[in-house]
């Protein structure tokens, strides 16, 4: 009776209250801010059906190829403007292998990564590592192209032993091809022959019985050299340390250099090999990783200048690449760590790349940092209890030295030899001592009390969102979406003026670092035009000053756009990079239509232009706003200025409006089927409410206007009422 009185009169404790309180007041918190700032749109930039394309702890690496006349001026083959028709990648986009490559052909993999070309004429054969999702080990993966790296046929699984294998250097030698992998786990350094190439290798040697990591064979001059980093020894500097061996021949026997270790240092000085070694002018130029800031961030270039038994000395040079400043958002935007360039018949030169979106060991540091801000959270509510008074100690009662006479005999008897025992009373007594302090320092019912209250609630509300980001928001990398094996890239296009220069230059800040935009055009119609430099961006800016103030003028056509796909999108509306990256996807599988973000109704009899929640009710829609949509550059602008076209944009500029109904209607003329498509963002902020520099601010004047130009276009266009698309017909639910 007494133990059922005591249970119940803990339940109902102020303290337990106030805790339940807590917890459900914080925990709507996370999950209100968790519904606002994480898409409800599932994250699946890789629909793969195998187990493939996992989290994993060491990285999502993906490789890409470059091109370039020298090897220090190589480019992303997004730069040779290769289209491919089938997916509508218009031009192609890098990566061009990712963990989704591997796993859709049967070979489920986590991430591909160290890539070597080997060169057969016009055949260019890729082998790299490619970690299986199964057995979490690493297999060396190889991949066929036969258009000069601008797509690739997954061949299988070229090698695959009971260890780790990655670093698949691959060469020639008297008519034989050879693989050394990495296979420091193993504790050797292997050498492969293929017999059945690519994909059948028997071991041909045990070269060194040292565990090397990520070493190459070359010859120079008369002698056979290997470098290699063995971190296994005492006081070697892991990722820091590069030693050199040699022979007559590359089966061995093998000499160490008289230098060895030819680098022992700091991590991030490129001592550790960061892909195959090339030839250039005469010079050989070897290629290491820096591993500063973390495993593999970037590539540095060291021209070779002596080369001998006895000596060895090498300079850093610009290796001319470019990294990426859209951050995760770029497949390669955090770290690139391997590099190997050849010289094709032709003299341009080639390049594999691979790179990463995020850190090494990204994922456990995202979740230690989410579990300590939660932790922190309840820290913080326990100080909140105890300001409040609902809470009368920092540690349970029954713990503290006043209490404990109360104990039975049987537990004071166990404690008094115990001196961790005792040591934790008289912690527990200090620190509800504290308690005591803080209850006399800060009252609750002053304006000090109150102020500190408030701090400690926002800054637990600062702790738990940050909590729920790391735990549960991912990585952080607004991902591109696959489509046929391909990624592609469209230009972002915005008409304004400069008493929007504010949200302009915030627009371009956000939107230049989603990943699949390539540049930004802005069309300026009045006013004095910034200077690109102005802005903030990670993609090139371009303005386009026009002559006339006209609304026709956004979609002038412009043969200095690169790409075929373009989004027209307001420099008002903010939404999330994923948003777009769904919207170009959607526009990529419909390359015909208008696939837009915003859809409007015109029907009745006058036809009335209605906004979407009309359009919902009619379950159904017509037209897409073109300030928020994708669009075919040469079919839309082609279109827009038709000479049929003439009449409908003498209205455009005698009402300065109606211009993307005019482009609706140009489209629905032009096809007998569907030529709209609508996405739901997960949200869309009008920025022109804070700066007070909307366009159209009587929204009934705006309607009208629209509702007169429909009557118009129909008459001269045909009528839209009959072209009425459904929404929630997608199956990802894209267009709910």
């Amino acid at each position: 009776m007494k133990f059922e009185q005591k249970q119940q009169n803990w339940v109902f404790s102020p303290a337990f209250v106030f805790f339940v309180s807590a917890f459900l007041l914080f925990g709507a918190i996370a999950s209100l801010y968790a519904w606002l700032v994480f898409s409800p749109f599932v994250r699946t930039p890789y629909l793969v059906p195998s187990l493939g394309c996992q989290v994993d702890n060491e990285g999502s690496w993906s490789i890409g190829v470059f091109y370039g006349a020298s090897p220090f001026s190589l480019q992303p083959i997004e730069d040779k403007n290769v289209w491919k028709n089938e997916s509508a990648a218009w031009p192609l986009a890098n990566p061009v292998i990712t963990c989704a490559s591997a796993s859709e052909s049967g070979y489920p993999s986590n991430f591909v990564a160290d890539p070597f070309l080997y060169i057969q004429e016009d055949v260019l054969y890729m082998f790299y590592e490619t970690k299986n999702s199964v057995t979490m080990q690493g297999d060396i993966g190889v991949s066929r192209s036969t258009d000069k790296g601008v797509t690739w046929e997954q061949l299988g699984t070229a090698l695959d032993e009971n260890w780790h294998l990655s670093y698949p250097y691959v060469f020639d030698h008297n008519g034989q091809i050879y693989m050394m992998p990495e296979s420091s786990e193993n504790g050797e350094l292997r050498l492969y022959r293929a017999i059945s190439f690519p994909l059948q290798w028997n071991l041909e040697k045990v070269l060194l019985k040292k565990p090397l990591v990520d070493s190459f064979l070359i010859k120079h001059g008369s002698k056979y050299w290997i470098f290699g980093s063995d971190h296994s020894g005492f006081g070697a500097v892991k990722n820091g340390r590069l030693e050199i061996w040699y022979s007559n021949s590359p089966l061995g026997p093998w000499k160490p250099h008289k230098k060895n270790p030819i680098h022992n240092q700091e991590k991030s000085s490129g001592a550790r090999n960061g892909g195959r070694p090339f030839v250039y002018d005469g010079f050989l130029y070897r290629v290491g990783q820096d591993c500063g800031e973390t495993y593999g961030k970037r590539i540095r270039t060291f021209k070779v200048e002596i080369l001998t038994e006895d000596d060895y000395k090498e300079v850093e040079v610009p290796s001319g690449f470019k990294e990426s400043k859209k951050g995760r958002n770029a497949w390669n935007g955090v770290r690139h760590h391997h590099l190997d360039a050849q010289q094709l018949g032709s003299g341009e030169w080639i390049a594999v790349m691979d790179g990463d979106r995020v850190p090494s060991g990204d994922s456990v540091d995202r979740f230690i940092v989410g579990c300590t801000s939660v932790l922190a959270v309840a820290a913080l509510v326990l100080l909140l209890g105890v300001l409040m008074g609902a809470v009368k100690c920092f540690v349970p009662l029954n713990w503290c030295p006043n209490n404990l006479r109360k104990r039975s005999d049987a537990l004071s008897g166990w404690e008094r030899p115990n001196t961790l025992s005792s040591k934790f009373r008289q912690f527990s007594f200090r620190l509800n001592r504290v308690h005591t302090f803080l209850r006399v320092w800060i009252r609750p019912n002053t304006f000090t009390g109150k102020l500190v209250l408030l701090l400690a609630f926002i800054t637990g509300v600062v702790l738990m969102c940050n909590g729920v980001t790391y735990i549960y928001g991912g990585n952080g990398a607004e991902e591109p979406y696959l489509l046929n094996g391909h990624y592609s890239q469209f230009t972002m296009l915005t008409m304004t003026y400069e008493a929007r220069l504010w949200n302009l230059k915030m627009y371009v800040k956000h939107y230049s670092r989603c990943s699949s935009v390539r540049e930004i055009v802005v069309v300026w119609n009045k006013g004095k035009a910034p200077e690109p430099s102005e802005f903030d961006s990670a993609v090139p800016v371009r303005i386009r000053v026009e002559k006339l103030n006209s609304l026709n003028n956004r979609f002038n056509i412009d043969p200095l756009i690169k790409t075929r796909a373009i989004l027209e999108l307001d420099d008002d509306i903010m939404m999330t990079c994923n948003d777009i990256e769904r919207g170009f996807k959607v526009w990529r599988e419909h390359p015909d239509r208008i696939v837009g973000f915003y859809p409007r109704l015109a029907d009745g009899n006058p036809l009335k232009y209605r906004a979407e929640k009309y359009a919902r009710k009619q379950k159904g829609y017509n037209m897409i706003l073109t300030g928020a949509a994708f669009m075919d550059t040469q079919l839309a602008f082609g279109r827009y200025w038709s000479e049929a076209a003439k009449a409908g944009r003498r209205v455009v500029d005698k009402f300065f409006n109606c211009e993307d109904v005019l482009l609706n209607y140009l489209y629905a003329n032009a096809s007998s089927s569907a030529t709209v498509e609508y996405v739901k963002p997960a949200w869309a902020i009008d920025t022109s409410k804070f700066s007070g520099a909307a366009i159209s601010r009587n929204t009934d004047v705006h309607y009208q206007k629209r509702s007169d130009c429909l009557s118009m276009f129909s008459e001269w266009y045909g009528s839209l009422s009959n072209r009425k698309s459904k929404f929630n017909q997608r199956k990802d639910g894209w267009d709910v």
